[in-house]
């Protein structure tokens, strides 16, 4: 378009009545959100330079992507990186996205050390893991190290009362195996929701002295 093209033609779309249509010099342009042409004062007969045009593009991406966000927020919290992540797919470029980040941040709907908090939590009351898992599930959703670490060091774990949740759990599933086989199944699930070795240990010798005993036979670190 060149300079000083001239609004024709603002109408409210049939699909979305809260999106209109802005005609510049008689042909269809693009759409806005009627909030941001009623914020902008657009009107017909409003002569616009492109600079402006580009503008008003740039800003209705950048309300489209935070009302992405909150959908998205609605559904679960998310990390920063999730987020970003999630908009990119959606085909936001990078200015409407950092744009929605720093609105979201600043209504307190994007918090990593929250989010962190919540994981662990959540985590815990649903699928106990230790401490080791934990972590490379906040890192993978990029949260920085220095917030995994407080978020798991606030939440106080009892990485051996997890674990033995987690064995009870598995028991009764490997009842019909050998004492030998049952013990060495229990390592393998407990490594596999990142409990370390001590507490492995100590977790199959506590059951290696109750009902349905485990084999004592040591189960090699090496092979984790």
């Amino acid at each position: 378009m060149s300079p000083g093209s001239t609004i024709t033609a603002l109408e409210e779309q049939a699909r979305d009545p809260e999106r209109v249509s802005v005609y510049i010099d008689g042909a269809f342009a693009f759409s806005l959100s009627r909030a941001l042409a009623v914020q902008r004062g657009l009107h017909v007969g409003q002569t616009l330079s492109e600079r402006d045009l580009e503008a008003l593009r740039s800003a209705d991406e950048g309300e489209r992507a935070v009302e992405a966000s909150l959908r998205l927020l609605a559904a679960r919290p998310r990390s920063e990186r999730e987020l970003r992540d999630r908009l990119r797919r959606k085909g936001f470029g990078q200015p409407a996205i950092e744009a929605a980040v720093e609105r979201l941040r600043g209504w307190g709907y994007l918090d990593d050390a929250e989010f962190a908090r919540l994981w662990v939590e959540h985590r815990q009351a649903t699928g106990p893991r230790g401490r080791r898992l934990l972590e490379f599930e906040l890192r993978s959703k990029g949260i920085d190290p220095e917030t995994v670490s407080q978020a798991v060091e606030a939440a106080e774990l009892d990485e051996e009362a997890a674990a033995r949740a987690v064995a009870a759990k598995h028991l009764a599933r490997l009842a019909g195996l050998d004492p030998v086989t049952r013990r060495r199944r229990l390592a393998g699930a407990l490594q596999r929701r990142g409990f370390d070795w001590p507490v492995i240990r100590r977790v199959l010798d506590t059951l290696g002295h109750g009902e349905g005993a485990l084999e004592q036979a040591p189960v090699p670190e090496d092979e984790w």
